[in-house]
C-alpha cells in the first residue's frame, strides 16, 4: 500500500488569528506556497478561519511541533508567555517571529526564552493594519505593498532572514527593513504612536461634534487613527515610553511657537512657521 507523499510546503503556526494573525492566514492561504496552521483564544475565530479555508487546521501540539515558521500574533505583553508555553513542542531550529509595534520589549522578553531552547527569534512588525482590528477585519490583501521590518539579533543565521524574507513576499509586502530593537522603536514613536496620539487629542475638542458640512481632506487624515483599541495602544505607548515622550516633548514645543507666532499677528513670522514644515516636506520628495 503507497503511502501519501509529504506535503513539502513550509508549515506555519500562527498564534492569535485577530487582525494581523487572521490577515496573514488568508494571504498566505491564497498565496498557496504554505501550510498554514492557527489558534486564537476566540472559538469563533478558528471556527471562521477553517470554514473560509485560512487555516488547514488548528495550531494544535502535533501542528506546532512540524512547523518551520511561528508566528506570535499578539499583543507585546502576551508574547513571552505564550512562547514559554510552547517551546517544548517547537523544533529545534526553527524560526519563530512577533508582529508587535514595538521591538525592545518583546525581543527582551523572547530571544532568551528562544535561545534557551535552540529556537530563532528575529523580531518582526508589518506595517500595515486597519483602525478596526478583530477577526472579523482581517483581509488577504492588508499587507499589499507595505514595508516589512525585521530585528535580527547577532548570529541569526541566514536561512532564518530567507524565512522571513520570503514570508514578507508572500503576504504581499512590497519591501523588507532589517534595523535594531532600539532604532524601530524610535521610529516607530515617531510615524506611528505619535500620530495617535495627536488624532485623540484633536477629535476631543469641543468643536468636533459640529464638523459635519464644514470638514474634508484635513480633518479626516488628521482624525483617522483616532479610532483605535485604547487596551492595546496604551500597552505600546507604555512599553515605548521614553521614544514617545521625547516625540511629544519636540511636538509640544514646535506648536508652542506656532502659538506664539499666531498669537503676535506677525504674518512674516506665521509665513516662516509654516515654511519651516512646508520645506521638510518638500525635501522629502513626499
Amino acid at each position: 500500500m503507497m503511502s501519501t507523499p509529504r506535503d513539502p510546503r513550509p508549515c506555519v503556526a500562527i498564534i492569535g488569528l485577530g487582525l494581523i494573525g487572521g490577515s496573514m492566514a488568508k494571504a498566505l492561504s491564497r498565496h498557496g506556497g504554505y501550510r498554514v496552521f492557527g489558534s486564537d483564544l476566540d472559538p469563533a475565530a478558528v471556527a471562521w478561519m477553517q470554514e473560509t479555508g485560512a487555516i488547514k487546521g488548528v495550531a494544535d501540539t502535533a501542528a506546532m511541533s512540524q512547523a518551520d515558521l511561528v508566528v506570535l500574533a499578539l499583543p507585546p505583553g502576551a508574547c513571552g508567555p505564550v512562547l514559554r508555553e510552547i517551546l517544548d513542542v517547537l523544533r529545534p531550529g526553527s524560526v519563530v517571529t512577533d508582529v508587535c509595534g514595538v521591538k525592545s520589549a518583546v525581543m527582551d522578553a523572547c530571544l532568551p526564552l528562544c535561545r534557551e531552547h535552540c529556537l530563532l527569534f528575529v523580531g518582526g512588525h508589518p506595517m500595515a493594519g486597519r483602525e478596526r482590528g478583530g477577526w472579523q477585519n482581517a483581509t488577504h490583501n492588508l499587507f499589499r505593498g507595505a514595508s516589512y521590518i525585521f530585528t535580527p539579533p547577532e548570529g541569526t543565521p541566514e536561512y532564518a532572514m530567507d524565512t522571513l524574507r520570503a514570508l514578507a513576499a508572500a503576504l504581499g509586502c512590497a519591501s523588507v527593513t532589517i534595523t535594531t530593537p532600539a532604532h524601530h522603536d524610535r521610529q516607530i514613536a515617531f510615524t506611528s504612536q505619535l500620530p495617535h496620539v495627536l488624532a485623540g487629542a484633536y477629535v476631543q475638542s469641543p468643536v468636533c461634534p459640529g464638523h459635519k458640512g464644514y470638514s474634508a481632506g484635513s480633518y479626516r487624515d488628521v482624525s483617522r487613527v483616532a479610532a483605535v483599541d485604547e487596551i492595546l495602544w496604551s500597552e505600546l505607548f507604555a512599553l515605548n515610553q521614553v521614544p514617545l515622550i521625547e516625540e511629544l516633548d519636540g511636538l509640544i514645543a514646535r506648536l508652542e511657537t506656532a502659538r506664539a507666532a499666531i498669537a503676535s499677528g506677525d504674518r512674516d513670522e506665521i509665513a516662516a512657521v509654516i515654511r519651516r514644515g512646508r520645506l521638510v516636506k518638500e525635501a522629502l520628495g513626499e
